[in-house]
């Protein structure tokens, strides 16, 4: 069973070491935490030799516990990972609404549960209509959940290349994020 390190030690591969592309806005990044972050957190030094323990607790603060993404691992292990990725890649409020909407639309017209509000925080009611679409739906209800999530996160890679062309760049290594 995958923990919530397994998880951020599978983000860090994800990401990767130091990069400085022009082309990304995020400016210079080493193992996807950007300077910006990086400096938000109390890191000074140059990014190159941002130390990889930092990097891990950034994302156990900042994209794990912050946004809630935990407490979904003691409900689903695959959809907290999915989630965690998402929000590393796009931001915890993306993936957290990326969430919400697969939920509302998985709930059978609201017969399975209540629509949740869209509000990009994965709180109390976003948990609890995640308990129930599992506990209805079962395993197989989690692997549609995860090919949703999976599907809006791909559409958004598209929307940001038509939003901004230099982005395209970027979309093939993007697409890597979804296919496994």
């Amino acid at each position: 069973m995958k923990t919530i390190d397994d998880i951020i030690e599978d983000v860090l591969r994800a990401e990767g070491g130091y990069v400085n592309d022009a082309a990304d806005r995020g400016g210079e990044t080493n193992f996807g935490i950007t300077i910006a972050v990086a400096r938000q957190n109390g890191y000074t030094g140059p990014m190159r030799a941002l130390p990889r323990d930092l990097a891990k607790e950034i994302y156990r603060r900042k994209y794990v516990t912050a946004p809630g993404f935990d407490k979904l691992a003691g409900i689903s292990m695959p959809i907290a990972a999915e989630v965690i990725d998402t929000g590393v890649n796009m931001g915890q409020s993306v993936a957290a609404s990326f969430l919400q909407r697969a939920l509302n639309g998985l709930n059978n017209q609201g017969r399975d549960y209540a629509d949740i509000a869209v509000d990009g925080m994965a709180g109390p009611g976003t948990r609890a209509a995640l308990q129930t679409y599992l506990a209805k739906r079962g395993s197989t209800g989690e692997t549609r959940l995860l090919r949703l999530l999976n599907a809006l996160q791909g559409a958004r890679y598209l929307e940001l290349c038509e939003m901004r062309q230099a982005n395209e760049k970027f979309l093939f290594g993007w697409l890597d994020r979804i296919a496994a």
